[in-house]
C-alpha cells in the first residue's frame, strides 16, 4: 500500500501536464466565440485569424517535441516537467495582456510549446517510475487528464469570460511544479548518469521500503547502455524498428480524422437542431473523459492490441456511417467545389434533416468513444514503453513532431479535402485509414501487457 501511494502520488503530480495539456487544447473552444464579437477591434479575430488562433498551438507543440525530445536525455525527466510551466505560465500572461491578434498567437504559440514538451516528457516520466502490472493503468492516465482539461474548459467557458478562463488555466501548471519538487527523478536516468544512490532512494520512494531494490536496480543496470547514441545506431533494427512503429502509430491516429471532426463537432449538433453548441461540446467531452477512463482500468488486463483493435473498428464504423449521412442527406450528393462545411450542412433539406440528423450525432459519439477506448491514448503509452533507454529522447521526440506536424495539416486541410474529395468523401478517406490501423495493429505493434521495459528492449534486440 505504502508503494501504490507514492507511485500514485507521483503519477498524480505529472499527469497535471497532460491537464494543463488539455486546458490549452480546449481553450480556444469557448474563447473564440467571445473573440471574435471583442469590442476592442485590434483583439477581435476574423474567421481566418480565429481558425489560426485554434491551430497554431499544435506548430508551437511540434516545435515542444522536438525541445522535449533534447531536455528529457540532457536535464532528466523531473526537471524537464517541471520547466514546462515557464511556457505555459507565460503563454496565458501574454494572452490576458494582448494589446492585439499577434499577441494573442504568440501566447498561444507558447502554451503550444509547453504542451510538446509535455505530451513526450510525461509518458516517459511515467512508464520508467511504474511497475509492470500496473504501468498501462498509469499510462493511460496521460491521455484520460488531457480530455478532462479540456473538459473543464468547456465547462468553465460557460460561465467565464475568455480572460478569465485564461486565469484558471495558469493554475495546474503552477501546481505541477510544487508538486514535482518533492518527486524522484526516474531511477532509470538516474541509473544512466551513473547515479546509483540516488536511484536506489527513488526505488525505495517508488516501491516502499519492503522491495528487493538492489534487485530491480540491477536489472535496470543490465540494459543501461554505456555509449552513447549516435547516426550509425539508426541502422540496429532494435532502435529502427521501434522508432518507425511509434511514428507510424501517431501518424494513423491523427489522419484517422480525430481533430477535423472535434473541430467541427458544434457545427455538426447545430445541424441535428442542437440549440446550445457549448453544452453539445460538453456533451462530447464527458464522453472522451467516460470512455478514457474504461480504457484506463482494463487495459493492463485486456492488452494494448485488443484496445486498438475494437477502437479501430468502431472509427472505421462510425465514420463510414459519417460519410453515408452526407451521401444520403446532401442534393446531388454535395458534388460542388464549395468546400465549406458549413455551407455544405446548411444546403441539407429541412425533411431530410429531421430524418437523418440522429445519424450524424450517432456517429459523432461513437467515433468520440472509440477513439478514447483505444487509439486515443494507447499510441502514447506503447511510444512511452518500447524504445531503448539511450535513443528514449529522440525517438519520442520524433513521434510528437510526427504527431503535432499531422493534427495541424488535418485540422487545417479538412476544408480543403471537402472540396476535393466531397465531404462523404472524406469521411469514407477517413474509414479507410482507420482500417489500415487495425492492420497495421495486426502485423507490426507487439504486445507489451505484462512485460517491464527491459523485456520490450530484449525482444526487439532478439527480433
Amino acid at each position: 500500500r505504502v508503494q501504490n501511494k507514492k507511485l500514485y502520488l507521483a503519477t498524480f503530480a505529472a499527469v497535471l501536464g497532460p491537464l494543463s495539456f488539455g486546458f490549452v487544447l480546449g481553450y480556444s473552444s469557448p474563447a473564440l466565440p467571445e473573440l471574435r464579437k471583442i469590442g476592442n477591434p485590434k483583439l477581435r479575430l476574423d474567421s481566418n485569424q480565429a481558425s489560426w488562433f485554434a491551430s497554431v498551438v499544435t506548430l508551437g507543440a511540434a516545435a515542444g517535441g522536438i525541445l522535449g525530445g533534447y531536455l528529457v536525455d540532457k536535464i532528466g525527466r523531473k526537471l524537464s516537467l517541471m520547466l514546462c510551466s515557464i511556457p505555459y505560465i507565460s503563454g496565458y500572461i501574454v494572452i490576458i495582456s494582448a494589446q492585439n491578434v499577434w499577441m494573442l498567437y504568440f501566447g498561444r504559440i507558447l502554451t503550444g510549446l509547453a504542451s510538446g514538451v509535455t505530451s513526450l516528457v510525461v509518458p516517459v516520466y511515467i512508464s520508467e517510475v511504474s511497475h509492470t502490472n500496473v504501468r498501462g493503468m498509469l499510462g493511460s492516465f496521460v491521455q484520460l487528464m488531457v480530455v478532462t482539461g479540456i473538459l473543464g474548459t468547456y465547462i468553465a467557458g460557460m460561465t467565464l469570460k475568455w480572460h478569465w478562463l485564461a486565469v484558471l488555466c495558469s493554475f495546474p501548471p503552477c501546481i505541477m511544479v510544487l508538486f514535482m519538487l518533492f518527486m524522484p527523478e526516474t531511477p532509470r536516468f538516474l541509473l544512466d548518469q551513473k547515479k546509483r544512490a540516488e536511484a536506489i532512494v527513488a526505488l525505495r520512494f517508488l516501491r516502499g521500503p519492503y522491495v528487493d531494490h538492489e534487485w530491480e536496480c540491477r536489472q535496470i543496470e543490465a540494459n543501461v547502455e554505456e555509449e552513447g547514441l549516435n547516426l550509425f545506431e539508426f541502422k540496429n533494427p532494435s532502435v529502427y524498428r521501434p522508432l518507425l512503429i511509434g511514428v507510424i502509430l501517431m501518424f494513423l491516429q491523427q489522419v484517422t480524422g480525430i481533430n477535423a471532426v472535434m473541430f467541427y463537432a458544434e457545427t455538426i449538433f447545430e445541424d441535428a437542431n442542437f440549440q446550445d453548441s457549448r453544452m453539445a461540446s460538453v456533451v462530447v467531452g464527458s464522453i472522451q473523459v467516460c470512455f478514457t477512463a474504461v480504457a484506463a482500468l482494463i487495459i493492463d488486463k485486456t492488452g494494448r492490441k485488443v484496445l486498438l483493435y475494437v477502437s479501430g473498428v468502431i472509427m472505421a464504423l462510425s465514420t463510414a456511417l459519417f460519410g453515408f449521412y452526407f451521401k444520403l442527406a446532401l442534393p446531388n450528393g454535395n458534388n460542388s467545389s464549395n468546400a465549406d462545411l458549413w455551407f455544405t450542412l446548411n444546403s441539407i433539406s429541412p425533411a431530410t434533416e429531421t430524418r437523418l440528423s440522429w445519424l450524424a450525432v450517432v456517429s459523432l459519439g461513437l467515433f468520440v468513444a472509440g477513439f478514447a477506448l483505444g487509439w486515443g491514448p494507447v499510441p502514447w503509452l506503447v511510444m512511452s514503453e518500447i524504445f531503448p533507454l539511450k535513443s528514449r529522447g529522440i525517438s519520442s521526440g520524433a513521434c510528437v513532431l510526427t504527431n503535432w506536424v499531422m493534427a495541424f495539416l488535418v485540422t487545417k486541410e479538412f476544408q480543403d479535402f471537402i472540396g476535393f474529395l466531397t465531404s462523404y468523401g472524406t469521411f469514407w478517406l477517413f474509414s479507410a485509414f482507420c482500417c489500415l490501423s487495425v492492420t497495421f495493429t495486426a502485423f507490426y505493434v507487439p504486445e507489451t501487457k505484462g512485460r517491464t521495459l527491459e523485456q520490450i528492449e530484449a525482444y526487439f534486440r532478439k527480433s
